[in-house]
This record gives C-alpha cells, sequence and structure tokens, in this order.
C-alpha cells in the first residue's frame, strides 16, 4: 500500500528478459530497501529482487506491460516516480494508493496559475465511472485531488502545487502525452458492490435521504 507521495526520481535501464533496473541516483529511501519489499515505479506496484549499486531490479509482467507506460519510459529514458511501501506507523499523507494501474490516460493540457499548475486529462470510459469531483487520483503514483470533471469522469482537472511539480515527472508533462492513472479503489468497491445480482435494481432509484442514513446506522 502507498500514499501518492513521491519520495524521489528514478530512471529505467533494461536488465535481462523481463527485468528492468531502476536507477535510484541519491534516492534517500533506497539505502533502507530489501530484497521483497514494494516500490511504486511511477504508479506500479513491482518488487525488489535484486539490490545493485545503482539501484534495484524488478520483473515486469506482459500485462503490467500492456497497461502502463513504464515501456515507453524505458525507451525513451524518462525520469520516472518512486514510492516506497508504507510501513506500519507511517503517516497518510496522500490517500490510499494500491500501485495496481486501472489504465493509461492521455494529457489533454499544462497551464501555470498564480498559485499552481493546472494539468488536464483523458482517460478510457471504462475507469471514467470511478472519477468523481473532488475524488481521489494517482496520475504516474501522485496522489490528486479530482478539482473538475465532465458528467461521466472521461475527462477532468487536477491543481499540482509546486513542489509537487517541482519533485515529481508530471513536471515534464505535454499535450498528448501518456500516464499510468490509478482510480480511488474505495469508489471500485462501492461499484462493484452496486452491480452484484439483486442490488442493481434495488439501487437504481435509491434516494439518500436523513431518514435513510438513520436507519442505517449513521446519525
Amino acid at each position: 500500500m502507498f500514499t501518492g507521495l513521491i519520495q524521489g526520481l528514478g530512471y529505467l535501464q533494461p536488465q535481462g528478459q523481463q527485468q528492468i533496473l531502476v536507477k535510484c541516483g541519491a534516492v534517500r529511501f533506497w539505502d533502507s530497501l530489501a530484497v521483497g519489499d514494494s516500490v511504486a515505479v511511477d504508479g506500479v506496484c513491482l518488487t525488489v529482487e535484486t539490490l545493485m549499486a545503482q539501484g534495484f531490479v524488478v520483473s515486469v509482467s506482459p500485462e503490467t506491460v500492456q497497461r502502463t507506460t513504464l515501456a515507453q519510459r524505458l525507451h525513451m529514458h524518462q525520469a520516472v516516480n518512486l514510492e516506497p511501501a508504507l510501513s506500519v506507523g507511517d503517516r497518510l499523507g496522500g490517500h490510499f494508493v494500491t500501485g495496481h494501474i486501472d489504465d493509461v490516460g492521455v494529457v489533454q493540457g499544462v497551464q501555470q496559475t498564480d498559485t499552481s499548475w493546472e494539468l488536464s486529462f483523458a482517460v478510457p470510459d471504462a475507469i471514467a465511472r470511478y472519477i468523481v469531483h473532488k475524488g481521489s487520483i494517482a496520475i504516474n503514483g501522485v496522489s490528486l485531488t479530482v478539482a473538475d470533471c465532465n458528467e461521466n469522469g472521461s475527462y477532468f482537472k487536477v491543481a499540482v502545487i509546486p513542489h509537487s511539480f517541482a519533485n515529481t515527472n508530471l513536471q515534464a508533462l505535454h499535450p498528448g502525452d501518456q500516464v499510468n492513472i490509478e482510480t480511488d479503489v474505495l469508489g471500485k468497491y462501492v461499484a462493484k458492490l452496486l452491480r452484484l445480482p439483486g442490488h442493481e435494481s434495488s439501487t437504481a432509484n435509491l434516494e439518500i435521504t436523513p431518514e435513510f442514513l438513520a436507519i442505517h446506522g449513521f446519525s
């Protein structure tokens, strides 16, 4: 489990069949890594298999290559965001991020404002339903809040503060670039429950009222 608070940047280098060397450079958490630890690499949860002088080696499955931008980062030698897994007692400063990428989104615009950077994205309809106004989302592993979105969630905007922009690879994004998208895990579970047999018809016309909440234990 991760929080979406990036702790450094790295670069990818091929290291055998379906293996990648994640070069960490001066990333601080690297020294405390052990074989078997999980690290989010551009938002993708990967397992440390070998520790080396330059960083650590991970294996990448065909499914991961297909659903993420790691292959692009590898071939274009672009920086990736790095975050180690949470330890017991760590602060949860972002939101719960699993490292399981839902799909790839496309940058629509990058605009600097007086207080932040405004980034807009388009995502496939298959994951759009999980994107809601003021909801949480992870872009290349960075925990962000949806500032605005269209009705079905296929187009949305986020505001990135200068610190996050300067210390992640979001600073290198341009219109047309692809990014890894992980939607809020809570929304996915709620959506699954509403689609279960016997639930869909009973929730189709559901109205959330104070009386409904009181009956179900909310006060």
